[in-house]
């Protein structure tokens, strides 16, 4: 049985829906009944009697007895004839009927006083098609599943998008679409894991973990380990243990995990978010981009059947074909007006920000200035899929220079619907110059510079042992949903990080 019914003062406190639905809580007890019994009765989903009995005619009673469960969403009590309309988790509904005839005066109104909106419960009865030919099941009897102690949301005032964000259970409930998008993520996992097993691709998992931050430059999440009396860091990346692996054979590797990143939060960006990684021995940032656009592509097919996906305001984005391709320094002159070239001095480049209005961070080196002018200069344009190609050499540490244009690297950001969504590399493999590049990003690090990465003395030994050339990419799994949806970040993650409630 269930434990005693809360505490009269506790009930005394509550608003007058809660205080109600309390009191019924309190009598399903003291008549002898569980309002949160272990089991109920349950021989079939909805969804299973949709799909059997589709073709059911109107006015039709197959004689057939069967126990359903769901969610109370709509109810209308009449003196005789009760109607109700119960959904299950994905989204299948089906009408619930309960007459005086067939359960009696007792039963009838016990399901007008004790069943309310919310409550999830099981009926068991008939499967029937009514007069206006809708699939019924004419009950039998019922059961309380669980009691719902709140009320849900009325239909007429939508959830703001903080509600809908903190309380993401009551959204699931309550908006298709919030049910839609939660189903829309695993398919698009099927999709990529497939299209990696396709080219025989394997998946590991790496450390979240790690003794030192490092494969992208950002800020990290610090921790300590009461075991080893040390600090730890969250993971930004997993892309040093990655390499880690192509360096002991598994040429082909891939790994889809969460990364953290203790930065701001905006639109696209969370703190915690979730990334595919995977490097190609052998490959390079071309062979690399290819794959990248087929795992985009292949994920469009599966969640939308087309290339064309259509976003959650109608608006349709075209992921089909071959992409379009840019320099970063042609479009940063593009957007100036006048020629910017990766050799354009800082002091230049400080000029250049000025006159845009760009506030300037003093701690930004050359290549940094750069990228941040590049981003004002395209805010807003880069809407469909577009290859930004060559990056600054000091802010790509991990990349191989640029086989015949001084002062880049061969690294390229995939950006759409105005996003970054992807950046992918020629893997640096040279471990001597690997490690005048970590050696100059731990100089910016005593500088201050919070984003900088450290010195992996593990990391550089393993690229002694002879890392084979390669191409190497990152994938926001959240921002590929953005781009399937149209959706916010916020939107495509399930739970994201919200400040607690006063």
């Amino acid at each position: 049985m269930t434990q005693n019914p809360d505490d009269t003062s506790h009930e005394e406190d509550l608003p007058e829906q809660l205080r109600i639905r309390h009191e019924k809580r309190a009598a399903i007890i003291a008549r002898g009944q569980e309002p949160y019994p272990v089991s109920v009765p349950r021989t079939a989903s909805l969804k299973t009697i949709r799909e059997t009995h589709k073709d059911l005619a109107i006015d039709t009673a197959t004689g057939i007895i069967e126990s359903v469960a769901g969610r109370v969403i709509f109810k209308r009590d009449t003196g005789k004839l009760c109607f109700a309309t119960i959904r299950e988790g994905d989204g299948t509904e089906l009408q619930a009927m309960l007459s005086l005839d067939k359960v009696g005066q007792e039963v009838l109104d016990l399901w007008k006083s004790e069943i309310d909106l919310g409550d999830l419960v099981s009926v068991t009865g008939e499967v029937i098609t009514s007069k206006r030919g809708e699939l019924s099941i004419l009950a039998n009897s019922f059961v309380m599943a669980a009691k719902s102690l709140r009320p849900l949301p009325v239909e007429h005032k939508p959830l703001s998008e903080e509600t809908r964000v903190r309380m993401r259970y009551v959204d699931l409930i309550v908006r298709p679409e919030a049910r839609s998008n939660a189903r829309l993520r695993p398919a698009v996992m099927r999709s990529l894991r497939e299209t990696f097993n396709a080219q025989d691709f394997i998946e590991v998992e790496t450390p979240m973990l790690q003794v030192m931050h490092g494969g992208a430059t950002a800020r990290p999440f610090k921790t300590i380990s009461n075991a080893y009396d040390m600090e730890l860091f969250l993971r930004i990346a997993p892309e040093l243990f990655l390499k880690r692996c192509v360096v002991g054979g598994i040429e082909r590797v891939f790994e889809i995990n969460r990364n953290f990143r203790n930065e701001g939060a905006d639109s696209s960006h969370s703190p915690e978010f979730a990334m595919i990684e995977s490097y190609q021995a052998y490959g390079d940032w071309n062979s690399i981009a290819d794959l990248t656009r087929t795992l985009v592509q292949n994920a469009a097919m599966a969640v939308a059947g087309s290339h064309v996906v259509t976003h959650h305001d109608g608006r349709q984005l075209d992921l089909g074909g071959t992409w379009r391709e840019a320099n970063l320094f042609d479009l940063i002159t593009e957007g100036v007006g006048v020629e910017v070239t990766p050799q354009t001095s800082h002091g230049e480049l400080k000029e250049i920000a000025t006159k845009l209005g760009m506030k300037i961070d003093p701690k930004w080196i050359t290549g940094k200035l750069a990228e941040e002018i590049f981003e004002h200069v395209t805010e807003g344009q880069l809407n469909e899929p577009i290859f930004v190609k060559g990056y600054p050499v000091d802010t790509s540490p991990l990349v191989r220079a640029h086989r015949t244009i001084p002062g880049i690297v061969e690294k390229w950001d995939l950006y759409v619907e105005g996003f970054e969504l992807a950046t992918g590399y020629s893997e640096l493999i040279d471990p001597v110059i690997q490690r005048d590049r970590l050696t100059e990003q731990s100089l910016l690090a005593a500088k201050g510079d919070l984003e900088a990465m450290q010195l992996d003395e593990d990391f550089l030994r393993a690229m002694e042992y002879a890392m084979p050339p390669m191409g190497g990419m990152g994938m926001g799994v959240d921002r590929l949903l953005m781009a399937l949806t149209g959706l916010g970040i916020r939107e495509t993650i399930l739970f994201p990080l919200v400040k607690p409630e006063e």
